[in-house]
């Protein structure tokens, strides 16, 4: 597979602190990349950036052949993102947050209906369409906001912790969802998140940040083998790679991969 998303030497920087310090990383078309870090560690400005909300201090980046920094409105139409915090109008109705969504994609009046009703389909959501979301479970909310993002399909959806505060459940719910949206569409997802049982379930690699860079890189296989540890979970690892005292693999940070 060919990569959607590249990065080279990106970095945010705020009042001369580096929240984000020379990210480099690049996602495959399909492909669920998780972004893990502690509180802190950089994750939601490195999204931001990739989504056109914050603008890069420096180095560069493309999503669909698009650059990041000179085709910010192009970036747009290739992307989605569902941030922390729910964004859906309470007192509407799913239908009608939909519709608004809708508009907002420039999709037009013609399609809207089918659009509509496809997205609802797509998150189990038909018998719900009218009711007012303040009824909604946080789950159903979750879904209904990953189900607008793909009315315009997105070629990468951005998912910032999507099942924080959700029952186990829910939360279940939700990664069949994402996982369903990926096999069918071909979507790129890149995610965050602090359940490492979600990381290893939804994502085929990792980039761990530690204060704002990128200190490994890799698949569940190559994360163990940097960290000399066949046997070690993620839990581990990201104990490992997070630690914020330097250890002797401290020469590991820097944003190449493992073996590179």
């Amino acid at each position: 597979m060919s990569a959607i998303l590249t990065t080279a030497d990106l970095t945010k920087c705020f009042d001369h602190v580096a929240a984000v310090n020379g990210a480099t990383f690049s996602v495959d078309e399909g492909e669920a990349f998780g972004i893990l870090g502690r509180n802190g560690a950089g994750k939601t400005t490195l999204i931001k950036m990739l989504t056109t909300l914050l603008p890069p201090t420096s180095g560069s980046a493309s999503i669909a052949g698009c650059d990041l920094i000179r085709e910010p409105a192009r970036v747009r139409r290739h992307i989605a993102y569902v941030p922390q915090g729910l964004s859906m109008d309470p007192d509407l109705t799913a239908r009608e947050n939909l519709e608004i969504m809708a508009v907002l994609y420039d999709i037009s009046r013609r399609e809207r209906p089918h659009a509509i009703r496809a997205v609802l389909a797509l998150v189990d959501l038909e018998d719900a369409a009218d009711r007012l979301v303040h009824t909604f479970s946080g789950g159903m909310v979750r879904r209904l906001e990953i189900g607008q993002c793909m009315l315009h399909r997105p070629q990468v959806l951005f998912l910032d912790e999507p099942t924080v505060g959700l029952d186990p459940v829910a939360r279940e719910a939700i990664w069949a969802h994402v996982e369903h949206l990926r096999r069918t569409f071909s979507v790129a997802v890149c995610l965050t998140t602090h359940y490492m049982d979600e990381a290893v379930h939804l994502c085929s690699r990792f980039a761990v940040l530690r204060a704002g860079r990128i200190v490994a890189l890799g698949s569940l296989a190559e994360l163990r083998a940097l960290a000399h540890n066949a046997n070690a979970t993620l839990d581990e690892l990201f104990g490992l790679f997070t630690e914020l005292q330097p250890d002797a693999r401290s020469g590991m940070h820097g944003d190449r991969g493992p073996g590179r």
